[in-house]
């Protein structure tokens, strides 16, 4: 067979950039080259041996190359006829190439790359073929052409021997969905076209789950005798089934000429995302889309793509949240009745629904499990949440062992919002708020403040982590063993039957109940300094008057004065209570220059007495709850705080809140 050899006019770029294509890259330019030749049917095959890849070959049904044009498409670098059109000579299909180039990458695969043309010159078919190698590449090849049977019909087989290794990513397993989306706008458009790889058949519509688009602001480019305005648009595909994300950089038709990783996550979601601009296509002709991360436009639609891209994300996650979250309230398993009527039941809300939405993905069985297990765990989860950060990191560590990385998210995520910390703070004000309505139930009601035992029953309550009700710097106190046993070395001052500290080894139901001391110790910064809080309990209907005054401040003056205290930098807060005040402790706590209800302060200030009232101690209480309620918008009722309050000091309250029994029932239900 006759040939004939024409040396390659370089013009710009130097040859061997051209062939130093990635192997996926280099196999979609020769696709390209197909599809502008308006083939309807592309075969990629792989010729495989049992030790190494040793062919590619692709194969077109397009018009060919007639013969004349080979010189010219082929003799000079940077000449393309598709420079004069931006569509195909027959079907008028948008092309994809302009540059000339998509040849010589064929040559990044292997040594040897040959092109068998058949074309028709009026009712003949003619055949030819074009030889190229990379150790030359200037020297072109062809033969003469030869009339064949016309059966065969028009079309390019190009064949790539002598490859550099076997390309794993161009298998079928691999590349067809990687080749799935680089040409899934094009065979989305032309359904008529068709490309196999192997015998896989590249079909974009089976594996795509949602096509969306966006459109972004235009890109303005000035030059220095005109002004180009560069519309910008974003085509989405989610993809049922993907290896990667991948981010392409398109001509205004879909043509990607470049692929990138995003820079951004999608945690669950799978996608290509288009890039569609004719100022992607003019950085591409003029050599400089290699160089994309340093142009300031390209990058500017790139961030305001990458936010719309997150941003759609982020609503799905919301629907399919939202569907999930439906499912847990039909199968009654979601641990919330009602909706959240404040912004912290709603920061609750959110907190459960991320940290439950997050369980349910990365706990494979957690479906799997029945209901009643189900609403458990969810349970346990939102109880978790209600008491802090420190108490859901170990239901979701050492409970559920979520996923390490998971754990982390979620740990980055409650530190960054402080919503549990708000939530747990919410509880805390709640739960207070309840104790106090409770007890002030209790103390106040006909029947219940006969029943009331001191010692055996409100002395429990109060020194069981609620000594803040006398002021929020009473409430971090702790037991001190030297000042019981002063206190109990003094005891014959207010009475021997005084209760001091001691525990309860018997209830006793009559009346009579002696009167009780409640100690504590207030840390300091130094270890030098001490403060005490000595608070006298008496029975509801014992009336404050001026024996008990006088009493309380001789205990006083003694304790204050003892050898175990007296070289100590030491306050004193002695505290007598009771429901009322005789009308002599009512003058005696309200005079000029005190405030109300100190009736003794010693001239150092060290040492203070005061006389207080229930309703005193009760309402200052609620007003500083109060306050923080109002910011953390926490409401409780008297019927709530009672259930509280029977509930969690049940073994404390047996026989004084029974009438509230009925109503606990609904609480623990929806708990």
């Amino acid at each position: 067979m006759a040939q004939t050899h024409f040396r390659v006019q370089v013009e710009g770029d130097h040859l061997q950039k051209q062939t130093g294509a990635k192997p996926l890259q280099a196999l979609s330019e020769l696709i390209w080259n197909s599809l502008d030749a308006d083939a309807s049917r592309v075969d990629v095959e792989l010729g495989s041996d049992e030790l190494a890849m040793r062919s590619i070959t692709v194969r077109d049904n397009g018009h060919g190359i007639p013969h004349c044009d080979v010189e010219g498409l082929f003799g000079k670098l940077g000449g393309s006829w598709k420079r004069h059109g931006n569509r195909s000579k027959g079907k008028g299909r948008l092309l994809h190439g302009k540059e000339g180039k998509g040849r010589l990458k064929a040559l990044a695969l292997g040594r040897v790359a040959e092109w068998a043309v058949r074309y028709r010159d009026g009712k003949r078919l003619l055949s030819y073929k074009i030889l190229l190698m990379r150790d030359d590449l200037i020297d072109v090849r062809v033969t003469d052409p030869e009339e064949v049977d016309a059966a065969l019909g028009t079309g390019v087989e190009v064949s790539v021997s002598e490859l550099d290794r076997t390309y794993r990513s161009l298998e079928p397993r691999t590349s067809v969905q990687s080749l799935s989306e680089i040409f899934a706008l094009y065979l989305t458009d032309y359904k008529d076209v068709s490309v196999f790889i192997e015998t896989e058949r590249l079909d974009p519509s089976s594996v795509i789950e949602e096509i969306t688009s966006f459109c972004l602001e235009p890109i303005t480019e000035d030059n220095v005798t005109s002004r180009a305005v560069h519309t910008v648009k974003v085509d989405l595909i989610e993809w049922k089934s993907a290896s990667d994300r991948w981010f392409f950089l398109c001509g205004p038709q879909g043509f990607p000429f470049q692929r990138v990783p995003p820079r951004f996550h999608t945690p669950g979601f799978k996608f290509s995302a288009y890039l569609k601009s004719s100022y992607v296509e003019t950085l591409q002709e003029r050599g400089e889309l290699e160089f994309a991360e340093m142009n300031a436009a390209l990058l500017d639609a790139y961030d305001e793509a990458s936010e719309m891209i997150k941003e759609h994300f982020k609503n799905k996650e919301v629907e399919v949240a939202q569907t999930e979250i439906k499912q847990w309230k039909d199968e009654e398993v979601y641990p919330f009745r009602t909706d959240p009527q404040t912004p912290v039941e709603e920061a609750e809300r959110k907190v459960f629904d991320i940290v439950a939405l997050n369980v349910n993905k990365h706990l494979p069985d957690f479906k799997e499990q029945s209901s009643k297990s189900r609403a458990f765990q969810m349970r346990m989860l939102r109880q978790a949440i209600e008491r802090g950060p420190d108490e859901l990191q170990h239901i979701l560590t050492e409970v559920l062992d979520l996923p390490e990385r998971t754990q982390k998210e979620m740990s980055k995520l409650l530190e960054e919002a402080d919503l549990a910390n708000v939530i747990s703070a919410s509880r805390l004000v709640a739960d207070r708020l309840k104790f106090v309505h409770g007890l002030e139930a209790l103390l106040f009601g006909a029947e219940s403040k006969k029943l009331l035992k001191e010692r055996s029953q409100l002395h429990r309550m109060i020194a069981e982590n609620n000594t803040w009700i006398f002021g929020e710097e009473f409430n971090l106190t702790v037991d001190d063993q030297s000042l019981t046993e002063v206190l109990r070395k003094h005891q014959r001052i207010i009475g021997k039957e005084t209760m001091i500290d001691r525990p309860v080894t018997r209830i006793d139901g009559k009346k009579g109940i002696v009167d009780l001391m409640l100690s504590r110790s207030v840390p300091q910064s130094r270890v030098d300094e001490r403060e005490h809080l000595v608070v006298e309990l008496k029975r509801p209907d014992c009336k404050i008057g001026a024996d008990e005054i006088s009493q309380v401040e001789k205990y006083a003056f003694t304790i204050a004065d003892d050898e175990r205290f007296r070289h100590l930098k030491t306050r004193w807060s002695f505290w007598v209570i009771s429901n009322d005040l005789d009308g002599y402790a009512k003058r005696k706590t309200r005079h000029k220059d005190s405030p109300p209800g100190r009736v003794y302060l010693s001239d150092d200030g060290n040492v203070e007495v005061w006389v207080k009232s229930w309703a005193e101690v009760l309402s200052a209480c609620k007003a500083r709850l109060h306050f923080v309620q109002e910011q953390l918008k926490a409401n409780v009722d008297k019927d709530t705080a009672l259930q509280y309050l029977k509930k969690t000091y049940d073994k404390y309250l047996i026989g004084v809140a029974e009438e509230y029994s009925e109503k606990l029932e609904p609480a623990e239900t929806e708990a």
